[in-house]
């Protein structure tokens, strides 16, 4: 098998054949053996009808069917423990990122490189409020992290065989598979492209679930909120040890030490409103670790044409 692509679908009815029809076109034109792997992350509409019609009419078309909605990295990480090509392709199912461009992706690895990941020069039909967040969030994150994660990507790229065995080796349940691709490391580079709009249907990633996501984010590829909490701690400490002082020289030195319930109200909730953000944080990194300590399956599937190893 020279190509794999995998696409996770979440109630994505009306792009099913579209996506199907393009995908196929190109790897046609590519002259390659391909399959198609279709991960349904649990949807309501007649997705995984459409798919199986389609795995029926054309053996290239493989599925993976949830037992319930897992989440997108999930179930792209489905789909990267079923491929079999040489290089692995994850593109989503809504036709925003173009499947013509896996054709400038394979000229690239034709040329040596392992990874080959779209970099997005516009992003159209979406909020202003969204394009804010997002520039916001991935330039925050290559400042936090050790490892240079690119700015302005998805998870749409192609990868060699040889990361998609790593990444199967790599254990925890919070997946940010952009930051683990970056941090394994090989050759890497980029094409760019003019993100489109959505073609039909509506997007399932909420704003809580983007911020879930880049929690997963940071915490996966980056200690610097804890550190900040740390120097929070110090700084508080030292205010505190100031106004100590002032507060035994009113009293001894200038007599002049009136009870004051507003300054001792502002100096609680500033140092609550602190423990509370800390706690916050310890919380989310011990989160992670319980979800990874537990070691439940990450996912389930109820129903699949691809055959066990």
């Amino acid at each position: 098998m020279d190509i794999s692509v995998i696409i996770p679908v979440f109630n994505e009815e009306k792009n099913i054949q579209n996506l199907y029809d393009r995908l196929s076109q190109v790897m046609q034109n590519l002259n390659v053996s391909y399959e198609l792997i279709f991960v349904n992350d649990g949807s309501k509409d007649a997705s995984i009808g459409l798919i199986k019609v389609l795995s029926k009419k054309y053996s290239e078309v493989k599925y993976i069917d949830f037992s319930r909605n897992f989440g997108h990295q999930i179930a792209v990480t489905a789909g990267l423990d079923k491929t079999s090509g040489d290089a692995v392709v994850i593109i989503d199912a809504d036709l925003q990122d173009p499947p013509e461009l896996i054709a400038e992706m394979y000229q690239k690895r034709k040329e040596g490189f392992e990874v080959i990941y779209a970099k997005r020069k516009n992003r159209k039909g979406e909020s202003f409020l969204k394009l804010l967040t997002a520039r916001v969030f991935y330039r925050l994150l290559a400042k936090m992290t050790a490892i240079s994660i690119p700015v302005d990507t998805g998870d749409f790229r192609m990868i060699d065989k040889k990361i998609v065995e790593v990444l199967r080796e790599m254990p925890e349940k919070s997946k940010y598979l952009r930051g683990q691709i970056s941090w394994v490391g090989f050759n890497q580079t980029f094409v760019e492209y003019d993100r489109q709009e959505r073609q039909a249907g509506a997007t399932g990633y909420t704003y809580r679930k983007m911020l879930r996501f880049a929690l997963d984010g940071i915490t996966a590829f980056s200690d610097v909120p804890l550190k900040i909490v740390t120097y929070f701690g110090f700084m508080v400490s030292i205010i505190a040890f100031f106004v100590a002082i002032y507060a035994l020289l009113a009293k001894f030195v200038w007599e002049n030490s009136v009870p004051g319930w507003t300054s001792l109200m502002i100096a609680i909730l500033f140092i609550g409103g602190i423990q509370m953000i800390a706690i916050g944080i310890i919380g989310e990194y011990l989160s992670r670790m319980n979800h990874n300590i537990r070691n439940r399956p990450l996912y389930i599937i109820r129903d699949s044409n691809i055959e066990e190893d």
